[in-house]
């Protein structure tokens, strides 16, 4: 129990009405900061203050002109560190339940300006048609120049019923977009399931939750029930899956691999920021008084041919799964390069002030690889279709964490690299005079359809990996208990 209270979360960014997943941390027995502090920059500081105070255009409140300081002092450390106010704190709590009210937008700063990382799917901003890659220029009539996310997410928050005009501006568009979003609680189903055909299951996890582990428990009983016989293989889909509680990404590696084999560890400044994470009940059960949840999984959980679908967004959390699995030969990793969020925050109260969210560490996969600033490389690459699975941009107008700016670099020294060579092309072929893999539906509005509905005819990806988890499968057959590793 100690471990988990010790645990902070990872998250790809902040969240416009959405799921910055990090779980509270209390630090308050931790030894204060011996190092002296610098009187001469901090002379400097209220200096700069009193001028503010005396010559500002303005009168300018003590409490703003020191919020703001926190806050540039937080945003100018790396993409993922900032000061949470007492009403951005609650949401932050709430959001890590599932349930929280907004637009549905995972957000980054770029530029100055705000860039979507990606929109959450079943939300008000993926319905309108947001896109991966969109920067966000106005906020109504605001411009976002120079305003860091928290900034933006109270402005894009609000009572649900209520309305928001965002102006994108759009890689591939002459004029920028306009796009007026009602607001709405936001209730998010971490993992989605079906059979795609007989003997092979699908699952898709959106965000790492709370409950997501226990989710996914669920899932695969049902599966393996649905399906009347042990299942051929399962396709784990983690695309645009920003990341979430770090004890649900041990608790779903965990179900694939065999127990008390390493997860994750990662590696700070502080004593306890330096954890290893093992598949064991402690590491990824909240109540330790309940029985584990995986006590009712099929034992061919842990061997059944598995394949990883992943793409440029996935991150943090659904990396340290996909590394976590590639790294013990568990599964066939399959996609694109991912996104490259390496890094650990935990969320430090301050009393009834808030907090502030403070990168604390670096995770490293089981084999001692960083995935900072540089994702995981797929052990087959199939690059995504012109149309993505989730309405997205196209993979060469995809923003990741080496393209943020302030983004920690990677301890490897491995910069940010490319996708693996010679990927599965997805040029579209003709089929019945219609463009397969373009999921065209062409007298139906984009709101209409669900382009996340899985269907491996009209994604690309989702189809080359259900062929590469069928050919696995049929090496398995051939060579018994030996799996093979597909390069």
């Amino acid at each position: 129990m100690q471990t988990l209270q010790k645990m902070a979360l990872v998250s790809a960014g902040a969240i416009a009405g959405t799921i910055l997943s990090l779980s509270l941390q209390a630090m308050a027995e931790k030894e204060p900061a011996t190092t002296a502090l610098p009187l001469s920059e901090l002379r400097t500081f209220t200096e700069v203050f009193g001028r503010i105070k005396q010559d500002y255009v303005e009168p300018v409140e003590d409490k703003k002109l020191i919020n703001e300081a926190i806050n540039g002092m937080l945003s100018g450390l790396d993409p993922h560190s900032s000061y949470l106010d007492a009403e951005a704190f609650k949401e932050l709590r709430e959001g890590t339940q599932g349930e929280f009210g907004g637009l549905g937008i995972e957000i980054g700063t770029e530029d100055g300006l705000i860039k979507v990382i990606a929109p959450i799917e079943d939300t008000p901003a993926f319905r309108a048609g947001m896109k991966s890659g969109d920067l966000i220029v106005k906020i109504n009539e605001a411009s976002v120049r120079g305003m860091n996310t928290n900034e933006a997410v109270k402005r894009m928050r609000g009572k649900p019923g209520t309305s928001v005009t965002l102006t994108l501006a759009r890689k591939g568009e002459a004029k920028p977009l306009v796009l007026t979003i009602t607001r709405a609680i936001i209730k998010t189903k971490s993992v989605k399931f079906k059979l795609l055909e007989p003997d092979y299951g699908y699952v898709r996890i959106a965000q790492f939750q709370e409950h997501t582990t226990e989710n996914l428990a669920q899932a695969l009983e049902t599966l393996y029930k649905d399906n009347g016989k042990p299942l051929k293989g399962v396709l784990l889909d983690l695309r645009d899956d920003p990341g979430g509680l770090l004890n649900s990404a041990v608790g779903v590696s965990a179900a694939f691999l065999p127990r008390d084999v390493l997860v994750v560890y990662t590696d700070g400044r502080a004593a306890d920021a330096k954890m290893r994470l093992t598949a064991t009940p402690t590491h990824y059960m909240r109540d330790q008084s309940k029985p584990d949840l995986f006590r009712n999984t099929p034992a061919g959980v842990k061997t059944v041919p598995l394949v990883v679908l992943v793409n440029a967004g996935t991150a943090s959390a659904s990396e340290i799964v996909a590394g976590a699995l590639q790294d013990h030969k568990r599964a066939i990793v399959v996609g694109v390069q991912t996104f490259g969020k390496g890094s650990v925050q935990s969320v430090l109260p301050l009393g009834n002030q808030g907090g502030i969210k403070l990168t604390t560490a670096r995770y490293y996969t089981p084999n001692g690889r960083s995935i900072q600033a540089k994702g995981i490389t797929p052990d087959v690459a199939v690059e995504e279709s012109t149309v993505v699975a989730n309405g997205a941009a196209a993979p060469s107008l995809r923003v990741r964490e080496a393209d943020l700016e302030h983004h920690l670099s990677n301890p490897n020294g491995e910069d940010k690299t490319k996708p693996a060579a010679s990927p599965e092309k997805s040029a579209p072929s003709k089929e019945n005079g219609k463009d397969k893999g373009s999921n065209k539906d062409e007298d139906k509005p984009e709101a209409s359809v669900n382009p996340r509905d899985p269907n491996p005819k009209t994604d690309y990806q989702l189809g080359q990996a259900l062929n590469i988890l069928k050919v696995q499968q049929m090496l398995e057959n051939q060579k018994g208990a030996t799996k093979p590793s597909i390069k």
